[in-house]
């Protein structure tokens, strides 16, 4: 029989048979954050959660206001996710979502596939589209 001190605790037990859906991971994908908020803000309010690996703020101004935040443990990042969506930062609530990365390359590739569409048909002279086209008659 092993000594108290080495037995898994009773939480550490249940940890273990939960199982998690497939879309939770570590990585956080933070929405709606005001603009001012410092990365010690940031550890701050999501440390309260759990130990954090990294904080990465966006900067730049199509990412301004989101942030990723990743976890060092997986139900750390449940539980941040669990209690900080619709939580409020300075008159914004924020929108804390699991980082899914194929979901947001697609999201990516649909706006360069769009911005590279755009382009085309401008110059092409095609800015209308089928609207200016009667495709009726044929």
């Amino acid at each position: 029989r092993e000594p108290p001190a080495c037995r898994p605790t009773m939480a550490a037990r249940q940890r273990a048979s939960l199982r998690l859906p497939p879309e939770v991971n570590r990585a956080l994908y933070v929405r709606n954050l005001p603009f001012k908020i410092t990365a010690e803000e940031m550890y701050d309010i999501f440390g309260k959660f759990g130990a954090i690996r990294q904080i990465r703020l966006g900067n730049a101004s199509d990412t301004r206001g989101t942030a990723f935040v990743v976890y060092e443990d997986i139900f750390d990042a449940k539980n941040a996710v669990d209690h900080l969506s619709g939580f409020n930062v300075c008159g914004r609530y924020l929108v804390v979502l699991y980082y899914q990365q194929t979901k947001m390359q697609k999201r990516l590739d649909t706006e360069r596939e769009q911005k590279e569409l755009a382009d085309m048909r401008q110059k092409l002279g095609l800015d209308s589209g089928d609207r200016g086209l009667d495709l009726s008659s044929k």
